[in-house]
């Protein structure tokens, strides 16, 4: 029965690490990948004397650091939230409301957000000038930048994420709620006594794998958000790659900042996978 996905894992997740070796080498189109001249690390080097590289760095922490914290925690307080409802038809209308906006198009939201920011026919700048707010351009503003990237991600995937958490609240025992209740405990103390206690778990090895991507910003939507004005804020590591991968062609320079985030990214798993393991007693292994 593992036979399936053991097969499907090493074709489409280690055969291609045949191909890191060209960040380690000239790129030549008619001799392939291993026919290239060894450069070690000439590009590596390259990127980190790029005067580009902390910029990138610094977009690209502050976007994933952002959307992890507040991605992070939004989903565990709306499966308390949902948790806390009475009657059956409220909370499922409640979930599927919650739901429905992790099947919509990245492209469509991303039109979404340029109806309701637009600066000159936008409905919330329009809705705040009959309060005598300036127009503002919230998509070209580099400091709007961020908040709007994080907001739209944590509405659009928010309730798809809080399926699991539900999933650990609806194991609880409901003979401790009923002990709890008949000792008089409130809806905050049941919350923080009994649902919390039961999500740590879940939340601990959620957020470790989580931190296996802390530097892979959604490229999709970054990239269909970019614009002049915003740049300076919106050029994250995935983007560059691939302005400079596929439309420059610089396939070895790209392959070797690639492997550079990859490398960051598993080296965060590994160290909170460790601290997880040290004070939370909960590890992937």
């Amino acid at each position: 029965m593992l036979t399936p996905a053991v097969v499907v894992t090493a074709v489409f997740a280690y055969f291609p690490m045949y191909g890191i070796q060209l960040a380690f080498r000239e790129f030549d189109f008619a001799a392939g990948l291993t026919g290239g001249k060894w450069v070690g690390f000439k590009y590596f080097t390259q990127f980190f004397e790029s005067p580009l590289f902390w910029d990138l760095i610094r977009n690209t922490v502050m976007i994933s650091f952002t959307t992890l914290l507040v991605g992070f925690v939004a989903p565990i307080v709306l499966a308390l939230t949902v948790n806390q409802i009475v009657g059956p038809r409220r909370k499922r209308f409640t979930q599927t409301a919650t739901y429905l906006p992790h099947f919509i198009s990245i492209v469509v939201v991303v039109g979404m957000l340029q109806v309701f920011l637009s600066p000159t026919s936008g409905v919330i700048p329009n809705f705040l000038g009959l309060f005598g707010v300036a127009e503002q351009n919230y998509l070209g503003d580099p400091g709007s930048f961020v908040p709007v990237y994080v907001i739209s991600e944590v509405w659009q995937h928010c309730g798809w994420n809080s399926i699991i958490y539900l999933a650990a609240l609806s194991s609880i025992d409901t003979h401790l709620y009923e002990a709890a209740r008949v000792d008089g405990a409130s809806r905050p103390q049941i919350i923080r006594h009994i649902d919390l206690p039961a999500l740590v778990p879940t939340m601990v090895v959620l957020f470790i794998l989580n931190m296996g991507g802390v530097l892979n910003a959604g490229f999709e939507k970054i990239f269909l958000m970019q614009n002049p004005l915003n740049l300076p804020v919106s050029e994250v590591i995935s983007t560059y790659v691939y302005k400079i991968g596929i439309l420059q062609s610089q396939f070895s320079y790209s392959t070797a900042i690639g492997l550079f985030n990859t490398v960051i990214n598993f080296a965060f798993l590994v160290l909170t996978n460790q601290l997880a393991k040290k004070f939370a007693n909960t590890s992937l292994w």
